[in-house]
């Protein structure tokens, strides 16, 4: 049988101390807009940045790979409506 003190929730194998502990209204408060930035500036501080080699190397591909979808769906758009003026027989012409 449990002690007093050591309770077990209906949820699981946690006692009734840990389950207090773990509420949000006992937890410490950061400072507010204060303690946000602070908590920011931290976060930033353990970003990894690329290297200006490694960016314009991404970045060359990110234009390589947009330059290459506009074309093959310019291309696949250009053949749609070539087919369909071939079956339909219709202009799009004023």
């Amino acid at each position: 049988m449990a002690n007093n003190n050591e309770k077990v929730s209906r949820g699981g194998n946690e006692t009734q101390s840990e389950k207090n502990t773990n509420r949000p209204e006992q937890r410490k408060s950061r400072g507010g807009i204060i303690g946000y930035f602070t908590g920011v500036k931290q976060e930033m501080a353990k970003v990894v940045w690329p290297t200006r080699q490694e960016l314009v190397k991404d970045t060359v591909v990110v234009f390589g790979v947009c330059i290459f979808f506009s074309l093959l769906f310019w291309g696949m758009d250009t053949g749609f409506l070539a087919v369909l003026k071939k079956l339909l027989g219709i202009t799009l012409s004023k």
